[in-house]
């Protein structure tokens, strides 16, 4: 499967972040698909001071990463419900 990922929207607060990613791609029955994903992450530094990310949170994390993923949640479903009323408009103006 052939796959086309770009970053469309990243939210942070502090160390923690929520990337969205549009996703595209070709599906088993050969059709051009789209697709979202969230990726999470925390950056830390390590011993020597240089800059790493992880997946792994410690628990004063958590809320935070609620925080950004209802964020990243609210983008996508407002994203969709805009574009699904913008094309309930052309429809209308063709008629």
């Amino acid at each position: 499967m052939s796959q086309e990922n770009t970053p469309e929207k990243k939210f942070s607060t502090g160390v923690i972040s929520a990337t969205i990613w549009k996703n595209k791609g070709i599906s088993k029955a050969g059709m051009p698909v789209e697709f979202k994903t969230i990726s999470l992450q925390r950056r830390y530094t390590d011993k020597s001071g240089e800059w790493k990310s992880t997946n792994s949170l410690r628990i004063n994390d958590l809320p935070k990463a609620i925080l950004v993923l209802n964020k990243a949640y609210e983008h996508i479903v407002l994203k969709e419900q805009k574009e699904d009323t913008e094309e309930e408009v052309e429809v209308e103006d063709v008629e």
